[in-house]
């Protein structure tokens, strides 16, 4: 066991790292955050950052000594320089979880290997013909960058001929994942947390809307059957514990119209879709992966309330000939009964970025999410 008063570190100084930051802090131990570029939202709660490319290996090696334990707050990081780090500290979740994690084609390769249900796919290394590739795998079709691809970026939707060579000239000399087209009934997550002795604890199912591949809703609980719920639990402990996961695992998912769960994406690290656990569980998943990393007891899951999570991007600025004309209106969210604010302290909007989310509770979870709905608009001015 890691106990508080150690130091954790965090590779990346992102929102993620910045909550995760906040939670460890809370509980008594000290942050130090790894990251490129300096002010990170993460830095400006941290004990000390440290800013030089992950593939500096002698600033990465300085960095782990001043650590008890290092984790990882998005899977954009170089796998070959972590080997080094597991052999002067420890390293949650192991570097070969994220060489999985971080790579389309070997997380559903993986995926196959180990029997878990997954969105059919065929491999297209660089320079193979992806047309062959799009003809295996039928119309529509998704083709998406095998390497670093998360929330609707380096994929393309292939329906007809004039869009496959709008895919073949984008994805030209990349390797690929084309995915069958999947009608699904909904999108789900399971975030699971796993010691390093095997305990396991999931958070309750969320339901997840995306608009333009970027999560825009999440819903818990998910307004699914127990039957469903369940399994899509069990999914995600399976899969977290046949990965050796010490830390989180986010498990995403699609509910077919025949009700069947195919797993789509994982991500060994705090999730968008888990941050309704700040202000709804008894645990945060921030606070959970703390406790994952550390060796603590894992803390109670619960859920105290239906909640609904609503990302806030930059679209929530006005603006005018590119320039911000004016900020959204915050007052709509902070006057709101149960709702919550959280701001990533990013220097500034820019059209997609993600600066903060809010969250609101209620009776039930339908509820949630029309308010959740509502103060959406309120907040960039549309309603």
């Amino acid at each position: 066991m890691i106990p508080p008063g150690q130091t954790i570190g965090i590779l990346g100084g992102g929102e993620l790292g910045r909550m995760l930051a906040h939670a460890a802090e809370r509980i008594g131990y000290r942050v130090h955050v790894f990251e490129p570029a300096a002010g990170s939202p993460a830095a400006e709660v941290a004990a000390r950052e440290f800013n030089a490319p992950f593939t500096q290996v002698d600033a990465l090696s300085t960095f782990v000594k001043g650590c008890a334990v290092v984790t990882y707050e998005f899977e954009n990081v170089p796998v070959e320089p972590l080997w080094s780090i597991e052999k002067i500290g420890q390293l949650h979740p192991h570097w070969n979880v994220l060489e999985i994690c971080q790579n389309r084609m070997r997380e559903k390769t993986w995926l196959r290997k180990n029997g878990f249900p997954h969105v059919p796919f065929t491999e297209v290394e660089a320079g193979d013909d992806l047309h062959a590739g799009i003809r295996r795998m039928g119309t529509p079709c998704i083709v998406k960058t095998a390497d670093f691809g998360s929330e609707g970026k380096g994929q393309m939707k292939v329906t007809d001929a004039v869009t496959a060579e709008h895919a073949v000239a984008a994805f030209a000399k990349q390797r690929a994942v084309v995915e069958k087209y999947v009608d699904f009934k909904c999108e789900l997550s399971v975030i699971v947390a796993r010691t390093e002795a095997g305990d396991l604890r999931a958070f309750p199912v969320a339901e997840n809307i995306h608009t333009k591949g970027v999560l825009d809703f999440s819903i818990a609980p998910a307004r699914i059957s127990d039957v469903v719920r369940v399994e899509a639990e069990n999914l995600a402990k399976a899969i977290a514990a046949k990965l050796n996961v010490v830390g989180l695992l986010a498990v995403e998912m699609f509910l077919t119209d025949r009700g069947e769960i195919l797993v789509n994406e994982l991500a060994p690290r705090p999730h968008d879709s888990g941050h309704y656990t700040i202000d709804a569980c008894v645990t945060s998943q921030f606070e959970q992966h703390v406790r994952a990393i550390c060796g603590l007891p894992l803390g109670d899951v619960s859920l105290s309330s239906p909640v609904a999570m609503v990302n806030i991007l930059g679209e929530a600025w006005k603006w005018r000939e590119g320039q911000v004309a004016a900020p959204p209106n915050w007052a709509a969210v902070l006057e709101a009964p149960r709702a919550k604010l959280h701001l990533y302290g990013k220097a500034e909007p820019k059209i997609g970025r993600k600066m903060g989310h809010f969250t609101v509770c209620a009776d039930d979870a339908n509820r949630a999410l029309d308010n959740a709905r509502e103060l959406k608009a309120k907040l960039s001015g549309r309603s």
